[in-house]
Formats: structure tokens, sequence, C-alpha cells
């Protein structure tokens, strides 16, 4: 559990500094005074002052906050101090500063992502045939254990990857496919049939294919600095989708709350990922950046998104939310969120206890 524990508040730390950064450094650009940077809630561990920003480590590190001058509306302000205002900023200037701290979290993981792909290149199929199954488009064709796919509808093939999503968008139309067999090059046609399967979520959809298989052998490819950047914002963006359509099916009870997890999941998922690797443990960090940037984009009053949604409702009307409404909906977002974390923790409890 020490292992565990250690990887969490690495993870943890991590995810709330670029978060809080990122509101931080916006609301610096705009030109807000910010009072207190602070890493955790509760009894201050450590604090130290440069200027007009109080920098602190708290206790529980399960969060962070950045203090901005004029933040709450209604504050008394020293006259020469509204220029340095958060409440005297353009409406802009204000979504930009709640904004930035998602953003961040986003920032984090294609750069995360970047680095991995630049030390690492990435690793693909081979677009060997392992396996024929009986009764397929493939089999019909004349397709045989060890062909080497090398061209279909006169794209060339690298990977097997490459197969899969050509086959998967067919919509079942005819597919002219030229196989390498015995260092001779083969022309063959087939139509992709749709056949039951299951999507990242367990569901039962149906999935067009041919009938093959490929060998798990792999190859490596480096990639250039260019190439290592679009990679990283493609998978940045599967995360971003693959999150959102969890949490809209879990909602719509296509996909059980149970499966959401708290710090003490969040915690032994870090222990795990970091004895796995630096690569796995990376790539934990990227995914529960995402999850956090996303998260904090709710429309929940209390989290940023809650706060944007102000924004824009002042935007539309052009008049900011009274105090006294914010207020009530601040309590309860509040409870909203209070509710959700004695739910996780519940979760996590009967994961670790009980198997759930």
């Amino acid at each position: 559990m020490g292992y565990s524990a250690i990887a969490f508040i690495i993870v943890i730390g991590i995810l709330v500094f670029i978060h809080e950064f990122g509101h931080f450094i916006a609301a610096r650009m705009c030109g807000v005074g910010v009072e207190v940077f602070s890493l955790g809630f509760g009894p201050k561990i450590l604090k130290k002052r440069f200027g007009r920003t109080q920098y602190c480590l708290a206790v529980i590190p399960l969060g962070g906050y950045v203090k901005m001058l004029g933040e709450e509306p209604g504050t008394d302000i020293a006259q020469e101090d509204l220029k340095s205002s958060f409440s005297h900023k353009s409406l802009l200037q204000k979504i930009i500063i709640v904004a930035a701290g998602p953003f961040f979290n986003f920032l984090l993981a294609i750069f995360i992502f970047y680095i991995m792909y630049q030390f690492s290149g990435i690793y693909l199929v081979k677009p060997v045939v392992g396996k024929v199954r009986e009764g397929t488009p493939a089999i019909t064709a004349g397709i045989k254990q060890g062909d080497v796919i090398k061209e279909i509808n006169q794209k060339k093939i690298d990977s097997f990857e490459d197969i899969s999503r050509i086959v998967s968008a067919s919509h079942g139309e005819q597919l002219e496919m030229i196989v390498e067999r015995d260092k001779r090059l083969i022309g063959l046609v087939l139509s992709p049939v749709l056949r039951p399967a299951k999507n990242v979520f367990g569901e039962e959809i149906d999935k067009y294919v041919i009938g093959i298989t490929g060998t798990r052998e792999s190859f490596h490819r480096s990639l250039n600095p260019f190439f290592a950047l679009g990679h990283s914002l493609k998978d940045t963006y599967k995360l971003v989708k693959l999150t959102i359509l969890s949490v809209v099916k879990m909602i719509s009870g296509k996909v059980s709350a149970s499966n959401l997890g708290g710090p003490l999941m969040i915690a032994q998922m870090a222990g795990e990922q970091a004895k796995a690797g630096v690569m796995n443990f990376a790539w934990f960090i990227a995914l529960l950046s995402v999850n956090l940037g996303i998260i904090n984009l709710f429309p929940i009053p209390v989290l940023d998104g809650g706060h944007l949604l102000f924004f824009g409702i002042e935007a539309v009307t052009g008049k900011a939310v009274s105090e006294k409404l914010r207020e009530k909906l601040i309590q309860v977002g509040a409870a909203m969120l209070v509710a959700l974390m004695v739910f996780v923790f519940y979760n996590d409890i009967v994961r670790m206890f009980y198997g759930g």
C-alpha cells in the first residue's frame, strides 16, 4: 500500500499542479493578481510568499486552488487594485482564465504522448494473415495463412491496423486486395460481412469483418516530431471521445455506475502502473489528466464548467447571474460533488473488501 500511496501522490500532485498552473498563468497573463496558489486543501504544511502570491502545500492532496484578487463577486477591493481584480476583467478574459485549467490538462496528455512517441516510436502488427476462419469471405476468396496483404483498393497496407480500419469502414462494399504468397503477388476480390462483436464498453454491436486474424508479429517505427505530434493529438482526442461516451452511457444506464472509482482505486491503479514501468505510468497520468479536464468542464457550479456556464449566460443575456442565485447554485453543486465523492468511496470500499 505504501508504494501505491507514493504513486498516488505523484499522480495527483502532477495533475493538480498542471490544472492550477493553467489558471495561474492565464490569470497573470490577463493581469489578475493571484493571492494564493495551493496544492492540496486543509492545514498548510509549507507556505512561502513571493510578491503578492502565497504558495502553499496543504495536507489533503485531493485537489488545489488558485485564489485570485476580486474572484468573489461583491468583494471590497481597494481603488488601486481594481485593475488587477478578476471581477473587473472582461468577460472573455474571465472565460480564458477559467478554461485554462482544463485546457492545461489536455495539453499535459498531448505532451506526455508526444514524449512517448519521440522516445519509443510506435509498434505495429505486421499485415500477415495468422488464421482464416471457416465460412467467411476471406476463405471463400482464397486467402491463406501466411499471406501478406500488400494493398486494398489500391491503398498500400503497412500494418494489420490498416486492414482493420479499411474493412470496418467498408460498409460491406467489395474490396480488391493484393496479397503476397511465396514471393508472388495475387489479386483477390471479397466483400466484408456483418458479424456480432463487442465494443470497448462490452456492448453487442455489428462489425464488418472478412474473417482473418493477425500473427501478433510486430515491427517498430520511429516517428519524426511532426508525426509524433499528430499521433499525440489523435490519442488525446480518442481519450476525450471515449471519456465523454463513457459518461453519457453511464447516465443513460448502458454502463454501470459501479465502474466509477475514487482515490482508493486511483491509488491502486497508480501503484500497478508504476510497477509496470515508466511508459505505463506516464500513459496512466495522461488518461487521468484527460478525465480531470473533462470532469472540470461539466456545467456544475463549483467546477470550472459551472463558472463557464455563468459566463455563457452573461454573454447571452448581457447580465451577470445574481449573487443570490449564484450562491444557491454553488450550494447545489457542492452537494452534488459531495454525493459523488461518497458514492465513489463506496465503490472503492466494495471493490477492496468484496471484489465487486
